[in-house]
């Protein structure tokens, strides 16, 4: 099959190349996004690779199927940018790579949630100008803290044992639950409101959608704990953004931790060192010592990349097969 890959970086086509044994497939690399305005580039491709910042919206999908497309193979776990009713109605099949190393993602949470309860940012620029002062870099222990995920699925489940692992109790909210989940990681099921309410430290760990959608607003803020810690590595979305500022503001927040952000499309994954930010609230939110911000990493570890390639191109074989795609994502009802 011929693919076209958007969104790429020099790791992408590493993993890529390297999943793609005996030349399977002809796969051509494209750094610019996949949306109404780059679909062109399709033209003479069996299947297209986006990736989370692609917009795959009914007109787009439109014009894939009219250029010969028949496969989007999305190269990550969540499928909000990509219109699956209307794929389905222009006869392309759409997969995902439901996992990949959750573990890489519940890791990475727990690197932003150390140095920020820590302060080791701080301290570790502080040592560079030969500042040995500790005035300032108070933390706190885990150990003893209450550990509330939202969402409870593979990611959820991995970060909750890491937590585990530092002395936390542990608490979820998840729409579907799962007791002998519970069971074997450790953590009690709850409501969100108590969850708001009783945690510590919040990690996001729920997919997008209407439902989930500015799940931590104004609202949500005003029950959480004085000095709450918030972590997303899941979807910046899930975050009302202006809502957080005020609570940082005012104190209620302590830290968050953020490798996403909602309106990180054309920022996160590029270079941007010779620009000037023009949004005005991830500009806000960098002049916070309390906030760490990283740019979508967290998938970003060798096994995570070459599980995503591996999934990726197995449900291109799977479709060039003309058998069934384990992974197929398709439109509710």
């Amino acid at each position: 099959m011929r693919i076209a890959v958007f969104d790429t970086h020099k790791y992408d086509e590493r993993a890529l190349n390297e999943a793609n044994v005996g030349q399977q497939h002809v796969l051509e690399f494209f750094e610019e996004r996949l949306h109404d305005k780059t679909v062109e580039l399709a033209q003479g491709f069996d299947a297209v690779c986006p990736f989370v910042n692609c917009r795959l919206t009914a007109p787009v999908l439109k014009r894939l199927a009219e250029i010969g497309v028949k496969l989007v193979v999305l190269r990550a776990a969540g499928f909000n940018g990509i219109d699956i009713a209307a794929a389905q109605e222009h006869g392309i099949r759409v997969a995902r790579v439901p996992a990949y190393s959750p573990e890489a993602v519940a890791e990475h949470c727990f690197a932003l949630l150390l140095t920020l309860v820590r302060k080791t940012h701080r301290a570790f620029n502080r040592v560079r100008e030969q500042n040995f002062s500790l005035d300032g870099l108070e933390g706190f222990n885990l150990h003893g803290k209450t550990f509330g995920a939202l969402g409870a699925g593979r990611i959820g489940q991995c970060a909750m044992r890491i937590a585990r692992g530092f002395g936390c109790k542990l608490i979820a909210y998840d729409p579907y639950e799962n007791p002998q989940i519970a069971k074997d990681v450790g953590f009690d099921y709850v409501a969100l409101d108590t969850l708001l309410r009783d945690a510590d430290i919040i990690s996001l760990h729920l997919p997008l959608s209407a439902q989930s959608h500015h799940i931590i607003d104004a609202n949500a803020l005003t029950l959480m704990r004085q000095g709450v810690v918030i972590i997303n590595t899941s979807r910046g979305g899930l975050i009302d953004t202006p809502a957080v500022i005020e609570a940082l503001k005012s104190g209620k927040v302590a830290g968050v931790g953020l490798d996403v952000y909602e309106m990180e499309e054309g920022v996160f994954f590029h270079d941007l060192s010779n620009s000037l930010i023009q949004d005005d609230m991830l500009a806000r939110l960098m002049t916070f010592p309390n906030v760490l911000i990283t740019s979508h990493q967290g998938f970003l570890t060798r096994e995570a990349l070459h599980a995503i390639a591996t999934t990726t191109l197995g449900n291109a074989d799977a479709f060039a097969a003309g058998g069934p795609i384990v992974n197929e994502v398709k439109a509710e009802g």
